[in-house]
C-alpha cells in the first residue's frame, strides 16, 4: 500500500496534466421574446449585432393558451458561439453580474448559466426603435477528450473520474474570473 505521501503527490500530479484543464466548449445566448413578429426580429437583430452570427429562431413546443402561444410559433432566438468571441461575451456578461453568481446557476455536470435584464447593459448603444431585452447566458465546460463522447464511428464513454463536477466548475470560475458564488440559504458569499 503506498503511503499518504504518495498519494498526495499522485493526486497533485494527476491535477497538473493537460488533459484534465477546463476551458470553455460554446456560449449559448438566448433571448425569449414570447411572441412572434416584429418583437423577435428585433431581438434577432440585437443578437446578432452583439455576437456578429445570425441567430436561429426556435418554436414553442406546446399551445398555452393564457399566454397566447401556439404550437410550432416561433418565440425566441439564440445564437452558439464558441472560441475567444465565446470567452469575450462572457466576460462581458460576467461584468454586468458583477462576476457573481449563485451556486444554484451551475448544474451537477459542470454547466452555469446565468440572466441578464437590459442588453444595453453589454455595451450595445440603446436604440428607441429597437427597444431594450433581456437574455439568458449557457455556459458548457468541457475538458479535453470529451470528443470520444460525441463523434460519430467508435464512440465511448467519458470516465466518471475524468467529467466535470459542480465543484470543479465553481472552483474554475472563482480562479478563472475572481468571482463569487453566493450560497443561497446561508445568505453570505464564499469563494471557493
Amino acid at each position: 500500500m503506498a503511503s499518504e505521501e504518495e498519494q498526495l503527490a499522485l493526486k497533485e500530479k494527476r491535477l497538473q496534466n493537460s488533459m484534465r484543464d477546463i476551458r470553455i466548449d460554446k456560449l449559448v445566448i438566448n433571448c425569449e421574446v414570447g411572441e412572434s413578429g416584429d418583437r423577435l426580429t428585433r431581438a434577432a437583430k440585437v443578437l446578432e449585432q452583439l455576437t456578429g452570427q445570425a441567430p436561429v429562431l426556435s418554436r414553442a413546443r406546446l399551445t398555452i393558451r393564457s399566454f397566447n402561444i401556439r404550437r410550432n410559433e416561433k418565440i425566441a432566438a439564440y445564437v452558439t458561439v464558441r472560441g475567444e468571441k465565446a470567452e469575450e461575451l462572457l466576460e462581458r456578461g460576467l461584468k454586468v453580474k458583477e462576476f457573481e453568481l449563485k451556486r444554484q446557476n451551475f448544474s451537477r455536470e459542470g454547466n452555469f448559466g446565468f440572466g441578464i435584464n437590459e442588453h444595453i447593459d453589454l455595451g450595445i448603444k440603446y436604440d428607441p426603435n429597437t427597444g431594450i431585452y433581456g437574455m439568458d447566458f449557457y455556459v458548457v465546460l468541457t475538458r479535453r477528450g470529451f470528443r470520444v463522447a460525441k463523434r460519430r464511428r467508435k464512440t465511448g464513454k467519458v470516465g466518471k473520474s475524468h467529467r466535470l463536477t459542480k465543484k470543479e466548475a465553481i472552483d474554475w470560475f472563482t480562479k478563472k474570473y475572481d468571482g463569487i458564488v453566493v450560497d443561497k440559504k446561508k445568505g453570505k458569499g464564499t469563494e471557493e
